[in-house]
């Protein structure tokens, strides 16, 4: 009698770990899920944070080269000013 009450509470016990370890799976299941979904989101904002800087970069970029090449026809025209004696106005209309 003894054998059978601990045969039917090992097999009580065993039935109870399957029911924890399907929850705890599902549980672990369920957070994997989300982690991949916060990963997934994550990323996609990154994608668009390092193309957003890229545009803000080739933009800073064609500003700069717009002001150096001002910059250069300015004192292109200030040089030839002076060389040929003339106003910068002048000098900058040849």
């Amino acid at each position: 009698m003894r054998k059978i009450v601990f045969a039917a509470a090992i097999a009580g016990a065993a039935l109870s770990l399957a029911a924890c370890s399907q929850k705890t799976e599902d549980a672990a299941e369920e957070t994997t899920d989300n982690a991949m979904a916060d990963a997934e989101a994550n990323a996609d904002a990154a994608g668009d944070a390092v193309g957003d800087a890229a545009s803000d970069a080739g933009t800073a970029v064609e500003q700069a080269a717009d002001g150096a090449s001002d910059a250069a026809t300015d004192a292109a025209a200030e040089t030839e000013a002076d060389v040929q004696d003339e106003s910068k106005a002048k000098a900058a209309a040849d």
